[in-house]
């Protein structure tokens, strides 16, 4: 179970870090328009939403009920970082596509998108080999 977590925070995470650093600044610099680039880059940080609100679900149902008791969980991050997605996806972004106050709701998207970010690297951390060792050192499990 260890693996899978630390698996669904490093998918979450690094496509955060893909869409956010490399996909979306290359749409801007290499497409014809930036309103194309914008309407590209609006369907990829859609579907990095789904993404981030999909890992963030199975990370929740993968973690154990001792683990939601102990203080150092992730699960709060975890929590935290998919409400950003969805206040980007629902609150956010509905502003940016009509334009309407474009520097300020543009700002504001980006702001969350950092967050959120932070929010998945602060999960990749909290279950990172220090915590995943034991399990992991164990080696798989042996049948007869």
């Amino acid at each position: 179970m260890a693996r899978l977590q630390i698996f669904l925070a490093a998918l979450w995470w690094g496509s955060l870090t893909a869409v956010g650093v490399w996909v979306v600044p290359m749409l801007f610099m290499h497409l014809a328009t930036p309103a194309m680039a914008g309407q590209m880059a609006a369907k990829l940080f859609s579907a990095q939403t789904w993404l981030a609100l999909g890992c963030g679900i199975l990370l929740l149902l993968a973690a154990t009920r001792e683990n939601f008791k102990r203080p150092d969980t992730p699960s709060i991050w975890v929590m935290a970082g998919m409400l950003l997605a969805l206040l980007i996806e629902l609150a956010v972004k509905p502003h940016i596509m009509s334009r309407e106050n474009l520097a300020l709701w543009h700002n504001l998207g980006s702001a969350f998108y950092l967050l959120q970010w932070l929010c998945a690297g602060k999960v990749l951390w909290a279950l990172g080999p220090a915590r995943a060792a034991p399990a992991i050192a164990a080696g798989p499990v042996q049948t007869d």
